[in-house]
């Protein structure tokens, strides 16, 4: 792996490894999170390592004063800027994605529904897209009594609750939700918003209030067509990207590294959505 640079004005951190190559977003809540997290270097860092080029995007916070559109814009920029160096960045255009993390994870999915439904659109989507325990819903349903009983049982995670999140996205649109476009709250499309949405993959950890709405969003793209597979990382709570120490960080940079060097197809395609549970 070559040394990572800074690049797009300070926008972006290039980690050159090889063609196939992930646009990533950390978490924060829309708030807070940097470059130097372990949900970004770390993340990008072990993937460069398995021969996969990482692009981290350093977007704007809300916690800054900086409210939607502008974190997605950041995010469409950096994209807009990786595909117009491709060749000097030896990507593979056939063979880049995106992804992010919890409210990274929004981000991008809100990212490529404007792509979809922009007439700015770029000249290429995503090959594909990952998406690690994303949040997807200012109003998600409430746990079933599995999840309500793990959470209970797990005080110290039990950190997602409905004003909680309400408020982090207030926070991120600036104002009441209630009229906030899909790209804000992405888990309220339907399946006809979903057309020629990327292939996915999700990543979900087991002990998470925010799962529900990325299950509620999965739904939504197996009744639209859209080649899912879903993944539940057994008894880790949210954010275990950022926990480089907890070994279902390491399983799950696995599962991205194969799902990319499949061209990111599910690892099963007879039953969708595909989730399987790691003990």
């Amino acid at each position: 792996m070559s040394e990572s640079f800074g690049a797009a004005d300070g926008l972006v951190r290039v980690y050159p490894a090889g063609e196939p190559t992930l646009v990533w977003a950390h978490g924060g809540g829309f708030a807070g999170g940097d470059l130097d997290m372990p949900e970004a270097d770390w993340v990008a860092r072990a993937l460069s390592e398995r021969g996969i080029s990482v692009i981290t995007v350093d977007y704007r916070h809300a916690g800054g004063g900086f409210h939607y559109p502008v974190p997605s814009d950041d995010i469409l920029t950096a994209w807009h800027w990786t595909l117009e160096h491709v060749d000097e960045l030896g990507i593979d255009p056939a063979r880049l994605a995106i992804g992010g993390a919890s409210a990274g994870g929004n981000l991008v999915t809100g990212a490529v529904l404007r792509m979809l439904a922009d007439e700015t659109r770029p000249r290429q989507l995503p090959g594909g897209v990952f998406l690690a325990y994303p949040t997807l819903l200012a109003e998600q349903p409430p746990p079933d009594a599995a999840l309500r009983a793990l959470l209970d049982a797990n005080p110290e995670v039990d950190r997602s609750g409905p004003a909680r999140v309400r408020s982090m996205y207030e926070g991120y649109f600036g104002k009441p939700v209630d009229d906030a476009p899909l790209s804000v709250v992405p888990g309220e499309a339907a399946a006809s918003d979903l057309a020629g949405f990327p292939p996915v993959l999700m990543i979900n950890s087991e002990i998470d209030e925010l799962r529900v709405s990325g299950e509620v969003f999965a739904a939504t793209l197996v009744e639209a067509g859209v080649p899912l597979e879903l993944v539940m990382e057994a008894r880790t709570a949210h954010g275990h990207l950022n926990r480089p120490d907890e070994p279902a960080a390491s399983v799950s940079i696995e599962r991205v590294a194969t799902w990319i060097g499949r061209g990111f197809l599910p690892a099963a395609t007879d039953e969708m959505p595909r989730q399987r549970q790691r003990q």
